[in-house]
């Protein structure tokens, strides 16, 4: 029991160092996707600016979404203002960009909240086996006492070794995707400007795009973070 308790805290801190180090690359990655989103507005042709970010940007998928929208705004034209319809579809991609950031979050916040309680089982496990294995050999010298209740102890301190980093990792992530996704929702409100003040000629613009861009580039999935 106590081999498996150990097992498992090892598994949660290999799993929460993991997270914290993935989510941490994924962030920089967005925050310099991000200095190039905001430049698009320099360039003549919003598709062809759109274009030229990289085919996993969440930028790229908010841009492509938004532009889809405004090609397919004349269709639903009689039900649907253009200024509801092109902020829907951006608010969807901007909500799929925040799923995949906080994936795994919730990980490392179960590991920061349990890995302690593990380690406490773990410790009382120990004490009682020990303190069992005196009883039935009768001895009670402080020899037989500290050496098995000493090793059961670590256990406890292996808990509070995992779930600290956990419980940092998490609230710093969290911190850290407010600031990014405060980036992103800055380019979406300019991207829905930008596509409401050139409706007519971005409508154009994106039906031609249509004619000439392949599916899996006009829809790009959103890369892993």
């Amino acid at each position: 029991m106590a081999r498996g308790t150990l097992l498992i805290l090892v598994l949660m801190s290999l799993g929460s160092w993991y997270l914290i180090v993935t989510r941490l690359l994924a962030q920089r990655k967005l925050v310099r996707d991000g200095r190039h989103a905001h430049e698009l507005w320099e360039h003549g042709s919003l598709n062809e600016a759109v274009a030229t970010l990289d085919a996993g940007s969440p930028y790229r998928l908010i841009a492509r979404r938004g532009l889809e929208a405004l090609g397919r705004h004349p269709a639903v034209a009689a039900q649907v203002d253009l200024h509801t319809f092109t902020a829907d579809a951006i608010q969807r991609a901007i909500d799929k960009v925040q799923a995949r950031l906080q994936g795994g979050l919730s990980f490392l916040a179960t590991v920061g909240s349990t890995a302690p309680f593990i380690g406490l089982f773990g410790t009382v496990w120990g004490i009682y086996h020990a303190l069992t294995a005196i009883g039935i050999a009768g001895q009670a010298s402080i020899d037989k006492v500290a050496g098995p209740v000493g090793e059961a102890l670590i256990m406890t301190a292996i808990g509070l070794a995992v779930a600290v980093p956990a419980v940092l990792g998490y609230n710093w992530l969290v911190r850290r995707n407010k600031a990014v996704l405060e980036e992103v929702r800055t380019f979406s409100a300019d991207l829905h400007e930008v596509l409401l003040g050139g409706a007519a000629s971005l409508t154009a613009e994106v039906a031609r795009a249509a004619e000439t861009t392949p599916a899996q580039v006009r829809q790009p999935a959103l890369a892993a973070a």
